[in-house]
């Protein structure tokens, strides 16, 4: 078992649960409550599978359909918040706000090639 320094330091009892840690990366493209029901629908498919597959995989289908319709509009929004943020600049008086949403467009562009 490795040492945890950070754990260490804090008072007992202190220690940080899982919604309390600060995610390591990039923000999350839904907001966790939503991710979670999600996941609960599709763990719930998988359980029921056995028992009844034609309605497990119903309900897995719309487990999809519903993460695709929130990604969907989860990036439609963040490009909109995006875009408003550069597109009335002007080029030469505002070139760091504008090479940041450049590296924002960048992050978001590489997550979606690697799902």
């Amino acid at each position: 078992m490795m040492y945890d320094q950070t754990r260490a330091q804090q008072p007992a009892g202190q220690t940080q649960g899982p919604a309390e840690r600060r995610p390591l990366g990039p923000e999350p493209l839904l907001p966790s409550a939503e991710s979670d029901e999600i996941v609960l629908r599709l763990r719930h498919a998988l359980n029921t599978f056995a028992d009844t597959p034609r309605e497990a995989l119903e309900e897995a289908e719309s487990a999809y359909d519903e993460a695709t319709a929130q990604l969907l509009n989860a990036l439609a929004e963040r490009r909109r918040v995006l875009r408003a943020g550069w597109q009335d600049r002007d080029p030469g008086t505002q070139s760091d706000e504008l090479r940041h949403a450049l590296r924002q467009y960048r992050e978001i562009t590489q997550r979606l090639l690697h799902i």
